[in-house]
C-alpha cells in the first residue's frame, strides 16, 4: 500500500478527530510528561495516524505502539484499582427502621473513595480516557494494526509486519488484501509462525484443546481444556469488574435527569447487570467477531468427560458429565455417558459423591440470579429485555462421544461409545440432492459425493459453444472494469483485471441499439435457465430467487505473472465469514447472509490457470478442482461447507456468469426484478419502444 492510500477500516478525516483532542496531544510530545498519569490511547492513535499520513514511519509505529500499549494499561489500572478496593472496603448490610440504609451507604461511599485515590494518580481525571466511539470502534476491530504493518514494510521489519497483520486479520477474516500480504510474508520472509498480539488465552488454550482431542491425544486435550476452563473463569471475574465502570444510557437525556434516588440506582444497576450478563457471551465471542461461538463453557465438560474416560480417570470423567449436565440436564447423550461412569466406579466409591464442579455451579447460579434480576425490573421498571440463549444446543462437540443402543466402537465388556463425526447443526430445511436436471442437452458430470463435499454439483452442456461465443461478444459490448466491484479494477489481487455487467445494464444496451437485443436477452434467459436447473437439482421445496446476477471476465496482465503465488479469487464462503484459525464460518454482516445457492457459468477455456477450487475450512486443503470450460457449470450451497476460490489466471481472459441465489424474497435482486419487467413488457405482442411509453434511461 502507498503512504497516500488509507487502510481498510480508517477512522473519520484525521482532521476532525484531531479537533477533539487538547493542543498538547496534538503537538506530537503526548499529553503527559515522564511520570505522569498514562497517556490518552485515543490521543496516541491520532498521533500514529497524523504520522503515517505525513509520511513518518518510524514515528507512526512509535505512536501506535503506545497506543496500544496505554489501551491496555488503562484496562490493567481500572482492575487492579477495582480488585483492591473490593478487598478493601465491602458493603456492609442495610439495617432495619430508620437510618438503617446509612451503613451501606457510607460503605458505597468508601468504596467509591478508594477507587478515585487509586485510579487518579495513575491515570488522571477520568474524562481523559473517554475517546470517541468511532475510535472505540477501531480498537476493537483492530484497525491500529492495520496501520502498524503498513509502517513497519516501509521501515523494513517484515516479522513485525507480519505479526501485525496476522492480529488485524483474526478480526477481519474477510479482509483478502490482508490476507494476501500474509501470505506474501510467509513466502518472502520465510514467517510461517504467526503471532496475534491481541489473542485471548483462554481461547487458544480451548482451540489448542480441541486440536488435541479431534487426534486422539487426549492427555495434551485435558491439559489444554483445564487450562482454557481456568482463564475462562478468571476472564469472567474481570469481566464482572469491568462492568461497573461507566455505563452508556440509550434512551436517556441526562442533563434533564429528574429520577428519585431509588430510580437513579436502578437505573444505572441495570445498566450494570445487563453488562455483567452478558459476559458469559462477551468471553465467547472472538474478537472482532459478532456471534459466539455457541454452547462455549459448556463444550469444555463435554470434552474434558470422554477425555477423561479414555484416559482411565473415570472419577473427573464423571465430575465433567455433570458439570455439563448443571447446563443441559436432558442431553440424552450425556446422561448416559454418566451413567456408564457411575458403573465403573460401583464397588470401588459410591458415585454420588462426586458433585459437579464447584465453579460451574457458581457460575450458572449467579447467571440465573442475574436473569431473574433483569426480568423483574423489565416487568416492574418498564424495561425491555429479552433472555437471550446463552448455551445453545446446537453448539456442540463435532464427534459422536455418547453411548449409543446400535453403534459400537469398543469391546463388548466396555463402553459403546462412537467415534463418528458428528453432523453439523440442522439447516432450516432438509438437503436433498438429484433431482431432475430439466433439460435434455444438460450433461451431469459429478455429484457432492464425487466431489468430496455437501451439495455440489458439476454440469455440463448447459449452454451450447454458439451461445457462448456469442455471450463473450455481448461480454465485450458491455463490460466496464471494476463493474460490481465498487470501481475497483484489481479487486482481488493487482496481477488482473476484472470487468463485469449485469442483466439490466445488457438489456438496457440491447434496448438502446448498442448491442443486438437477442444478444442481450440471452444473458437473461441463460441465467433463468441456470436458475431454474439449480432449483430442481437440489430438490428445494419452494422458490429459489435470484441474489445476484454478474457476467464477469478476469483477464491476466502482462509482465505480471512472474513467480506469481496468489489466487485469483482468494478462498472465501459466499454467505459468511470465513475464518480458517478458528475453522469456523460467521453467519454475519458483512457477509452476504441470506445467500443460499450459488452456480458459476463457464464461457470459454481459452486461458491459462484459473482453475475453480473447493476447499476444507482450513482454506488451504483443496478438495475438488475444476477446470473451466464453455457451458460447465458448478453449483452449490452458499454456506461454510463450501469454502471456494480461483486459482491465478496467468495467461488470457477467463469469463463466467455468476449467479447467487436466495430463498428469502425479501433479498431479490432489485435489477433482476427490473429486468422481468422489460423482458415482460418486450414480449409483450413484440412491441418496439417507441409503443412501449417508457423512457428507457428512467426504467433501465
Amino acid at each position: 500500500m502507498a503512504p497516500g492510500r488509507r487502510p481498510w477500516g480508517a477512522p473519520p478525516p484525521l482532521l476532525l478527530l484531531l479537533l477533539l483532542l487538547p493542543a498538547a496531544c496534538r503537538a506530537g510530545g503526548g499529553c503527559a510528561g515522564e511520570g505522569g498519569p498514562l497517556e490518552p490511547f485515543d490521543a496516541l492513535y491520532a498521533n500514529g495516524v497524523e504520522a503515517y499520513y505525513g509520511g513518518d514511519f518510524a514515528g507512526a509505529a512509535r505512536w501506535l505502539e503506545r497506543a496500544l500499549g496505554s489501551r491496555r494499561e488503562l484496562r490493567a489500572a481500572r482492575l487492579r484499582c477495582r480488585r483492591r478496593c473490593r478487598g478493601q472496603v465491602g458493603l456492609e448490610t442495610a439495617g432495619a427502621g430508620a437510618g438503617g440504609d446509612l451503613l451501606f451507604f457510607g460503605s458505597v461511599l468508601r468504596r467509591a473513595g478508594c477507587l478515585r485515590s487509586c485510579e487518579e494518580p495513575l491515570l488522571g481525571a477520568a474524562s481523559r480516557h473517554r475517546a470517541a466511539e468511532e475510535v472505540r470502534a477501531d480498537f476493537q476491530r483492530r484497525v491500529p494494526y492495520s496501520y502498524l504493518q503498513r509502517a513497519y514494510i516501509q521501515l523494513n521489519k517484515l516479522e513485525e509486519a507480519a505479526n501485525a497483520a496476522h492480529t488485524f486479520f483474526m478480526a477481519n477474516p474477510e479482509h483478502m488484501e490482508i490476507q494476501q500480504d500474509i501470505e506474501n510474508y510467509k513466502n518472502t520472509a520465510g514467517k510461517v509462525s504467526l503471532i496475534d498480539r491481541e489473542a485471548r488465552q483462554h481461547m487458544e488454550d480451548y482451540s489448542a484443546g480441541v486440536r488435541h482431542y479431534d487426534k486422539e491425544e487426549y492427555e495434551l486435550a485435558i491439559d489444554f481444556l483445564e487450562r482454557a476452563l481456568k482463564g475462562y473463569y478468571t476472564e469472567d471475574e474481570d469481566c464482572q469488574i469491568m462492568c461497573e465502570g461507566p455505563q452508556r444510557f440509550e434512551e436517556h437525556e441526562y442533563l434533564e435527569y429528574k429520577a428519585g434516588l431509588y430510580e437513579a440506582i436502578a437505573d444505572h444497576y441495570m445498566q450494570v447487570l445487563s453488562c455483567k450478563h452478558d459476559c458469559v457471551r462477551e468471553l465467547a465471542t472472538r474478537s472482532g467477531r459478532i456471534s459466539p461461538i455457541e454452547n462455549f463453557l459448556p463444550l469444555h465438560y463435554d470434552y474434558l468427560q470422554f477425555a477423561y474416560y479414555r484416559v482411565g480417570d473415570y472419577v473427573k470423567a464423571l465430575e465433567c458429565a455433570k458439570s455439563y449436565l448443571l447446563f443441559h440436564p436432558d442431553d440424552e447423550d450425556v446422561l448416559e455417558n454418566a451413567g456408564y461412569y457411575e458403573g465403573l466406579l460401583e464397588g470401588t466409591m459410591d458415585p454420588d459423591t462426586v458433585k459437579p464442579r464447584k465453579e460451574a455451579k457458581m457460575l450458572l447460579r449467579r447467571h440465573k440470579l442475574e436473569s431473574h434480576l433483569l426480568q423483574v425490573a423489565a416487568a416492574g421498571l418498564g424495561y425491555t429485555y429479552t433472555e437471550p440463549n446463552y448455551w445453545n444446543r446446537y453448539g456442540a462437540r463435532q464427534d459422536e462421544h455418547s453411548v449409543p443402543s446400535s453403534i459400537s466402537s469398543e469391546p463388548e465388556d466396555g463402553p459403546r461409545l462412537s467415534l463418528a463425526k458428528k453432523p453439523m447443526p440442522k439447516p432450516d430445511r432438509e438437503l436433498k440432492e438429484g433431482g431432475p436436471l430439466l433439460y435434455s442437452d444438460v450433461k451431469f458430470v459429478y455429484n457432492s459425493q464425487q466431489l468430496n463435499g455437501t451439495q455440489r454439483v458439476l454440469l455440463d452442456n448447459v449452454i451450447s459453444e454458439e451461445q457462448c461465443r456469442e455471450l463473450h461478444r455481448v461480454a465485450n459490448g458491455i463490460m466496464l472494469a471494476g463493474d460490481g466491484y465498487r470501481g475497483k479494477t484489481s479487486p482481488h489481487t493487482p496481477n488482473e483485471r476484472f470487468e463485469g455487467a449485469t442483466v439490466l445494464k445488457a438489456l438496457k444496451y440491447g434496448y438502446e441499439g448498442r448491442v443486438p437485443l437477442k444478444s442481450a436477452r440471452l444473458f437473461y434467459d441463460i441465467s433463468e435457465k441456470a436458475r431454474r436447473i439449480v432449483e430442481s437439482y437440489f430438490m428445494l421445496n419452494s422458490t429459489l430467487y435470484f441474489s445476484y446476477t454478474h457476467l464477469v471476465c478476469r483477464t491476466a496482465l502482462s509482465g505480471q505473472q512472474e513467480r506469481r503465488n496468489d489466487l485469483s479469487h482468494p478462498i472465501h464462503a459466499d454467505n459468511c465469514l470465513l475464518d480458517p484459525e478458528a475453522n469456523e464460518c460467521w453467519k454475519e454482516p458483512p457477509a452476504y447472509t441470506f445467500r443460499d445457492y450459488s452456480a458459476l457459468l463457464y464461457m470459454n477455456a481459452d486461458f491459462e490457470g484459473g482453475e475453480f477450487i473447493f476447499t476444507e475450512m482450513d482454506a488451504k486443503t483443496v478438495t475438488a478442482s475444476i477446470k473451466p470450460k464453455c457451458g460447465r457449470m458448478i453449483s452449490f450451497s452458499s454456506g461454510g461447507e463450501n469454502p471456494h476460490g480461483v486459482k491465478a489466471v496467468t495467461k488470457g481472459q477467463r469469463c463466467a456468469v455468476a449467479l447467487w441465489f436466495t430463498l428469502d424474497p425479501l433479498y431479490r435482486e432489485l435489477e433482476r426484478i427490473q429486468a422481468d419487467e422489460v423482458i415482460a413488457m418486450l414480449d409483450q405482442e413484440h412491441l418496439g419502444p417507441s409503443e412501449m411509453n417508457i423512457n428507457p434511461k428512467d426504467e433501465l
